[in-house]
């Protein structure tokens, strides 16, 4: 950091201030317009924090085309091979506050804007390839059962497996968070999966649906539980300060963006539904195409300004790109925005981290920032004036894609991912050796609830998770922390306390009154 003054201290309203005014004390204090400005401000210097991911860095980049893939999408982020467009990061951890551990065991969040010049592209990641729920009238539901029950404020398993249990979809992201995968070796070190299935179309109009995968070129590592918990004690902040630590250094960390590709002929003539977020596609009913790579190589200069101001939202879709129609992602279009407007306020658009290159609105006025507000253009649409106006897509498919959805559990994703996902025995070990001790202090009737699901999915996990589970019941509880004790008595220096008239000292006073 620069050491010589940036200048002389103003106001927020641009009065320059005098150094006497940065003391109060034998002063009016109110009649410090310095003192005032800071105060008031301070009060109101935090917006409301993330219900989800609300703990996380942030880092700015680029990604450059390094494949032509025109014959997929007529996209301008993804057409010219050694096109760079500027890219914003976010990453971060599903359930913690903002004062939470980067380690905990659960999903991280891995989201990409680009900044291209027909409009911000949102890519919204997760390190895992499906999602929790397919039904959005759940979600709510899901996130208040993983978060802090109400009465005691605490996290409670008996809330988690309640839900999961009765909402078995939920069963596949659940053992990706507990296994290996639940908790990376740092967000560099982790793939990033876009979930649904977007459509995508040329300029002729032909259509393809596709899954975007970001692969990492550092490799996938992953921490076990203990390993991550002596970190956790040293270093809460332990991935963020890894990310800016390797930017400062100029180690870039960087990942490739793929496209899992199915043509409109293929997606219909497959024997399980592509656009379902708890399964992965098919072995040899796509094709995987790259596209570019993705380089993180500066930090932000205030962080704040960055990692809490920015604003995703999976409607941000560019031409070329239509996007998933699946009814999760449906719901997920409107309520990011009712969330960032929440949040940041209508013209969260206009923040800077949040500014497209380009943008010509009929969206007026509301809380700052507004900008120059359209200046003097037209506040109406149509209008015989200098309003901006639409254009034409001639390649803008006419047909309208229906998909239905079952309400069917169906285990078969958790079975596969258990069988051939994991691969070895010591990691479907290590999956049941990070869920039993969770199970300890859950109601009787939902471990069994649980571990019946689990034997559905694999014998071996439900029979692993039930001896386990006794082992760990029959563990004596942990001893009581050493603690350092002070016998001194505090009142050991007055000998004794002045009497009142009556003869009730100060504290039977205190105690009469009460």
């Amino acid at each position: 950091m620069d050491k010589n003054p940036i200048g002389i201290l103003t106001t927020s309203a641009g009065k320059i201030v005098e150094i006497r005014e940065t003391k109060t004390l034998n002063s009016e204090p109110y009649d410090n317009s310095y003192f005032v400005d800071l105060l008031t401000h301070w009060h109101a210097e935090r917006v409301p924090e993330r219900i989800i991911y609300a703990k996380a860095a942030g880092a700015f980049g680029y990604f450059e085309v390094t494949n032509d893939v025109s014959k997929y999408t007529k996209a301008e982020v993804f057409n010219g091979v050694g096109k760079k467009t500027p890219v914003m990061v976010r990453v971060s951890t599903m359930l913690q506050n903002r004062g939470g551990t980067d380690l905990a065991r659960e999903s991280k969040g891995f989201s990409v804007k680009f900044y291209t010049k027909e409009g911000n592209l949102d890519l919204l990641c997760l390190n895992m390839p499906v999602f929790f729920l397919n039904d959005p009238i759940d979600f709510p539901s899901l996130i208040h059962a993983l978060k802090r029950n109400p009465k005691p404020h605490l996290y409670d398993f008996n809330m988690v497996y309640d839900f999961l249990t009765k909402r078995p979809f939920s069963l596949y992201g659940y053992l990706w968070t507990m296994s290996d995968f639940g908790i990376p070796n740092t967000y560099r070190r982790m793939d990033a999966f876009a979930i649904h299935t977007y459509e995508i179309n040329n300029k002729f109009g032909d259509r393809y649906f596709v899954k975007f995968n970001f692969r990492t070129e550092q490799g996938i590592e992953n921490l076990p539980s203990d390993v991550a918990e002596k970190i956790t004690v040293r270093d809460p902040d332990y991935y963020k300060r890894d990310l800016y630590n390797v930017i400062e250094k100029k180690q870039f960390p960087s990942w490739i963006l793929e496209m899992d590709v199915m043509s409109l002929d293929d997606i219909k003539n497959i024997d399980y539904n592509p656009f379902d977020v708890g399964r992965i596609w098919k072995n040899g009913t796509y094709c995987t195409v790259p596209i570019g790579r993705l380089v993180l190589n500066r930090n932000p200069e205030n962080a704040y300004r960055v990692a809490e101001r920015v604003a995703f939202n999976p409607a941000n879709l560019v031409p070329g790109i239509p996007g998933p129609q699946d009814l999760l992602f449906k719901a997920r279009r409107q309520s990011y925005r009712e969330a960032q407007i929440y949040r940041l306020g209508v013209n969260y658009n206009k923040i800077m981290v949040n500014a497209p290159l380009y943008s010509k609105v009929y969206n007026r006025d509301g809380v700052a920032p507004v900008r120059d507000n359209m200046k003097d253009a037209p506040i109406y649409y149509p209008n015989s004036f200098s309003g901006p106006v639409p254009y034409v897509d001639p390649g803008q498919s006419n047909e309208k894609l229906i998909i239905y959805e079952s309400n069917a559990v169906d285990l078969e994703q958790p079975a596969l991912f258990y069988n051939k996902i994991l691969r070895t025995d010591e990691e479907r070990t290590r999956l049941a050796k990070n869920i039993a001790p969770t199970l300890v202090g859950v109601y009787p009737e939902i471990q069994k609830r649980l571990i019946r699901l689990l034997t559905l999915i694999d014998h071996r996990l439900g029979n692993d998770v039930e001896v386990l589970l006794a082992k760990e019941l029959k563990k004596p509880h942990p001893k009581p922390p050493k603690v350092l004790s002070y016998s001194r008595n505090l009142r050991s220096q007055q000998d004794s306390c002045p009497m009142k008239p009556d003869g009730h000292n100060n504290e039977d006073k205190a105690i009469d009154k009460e």
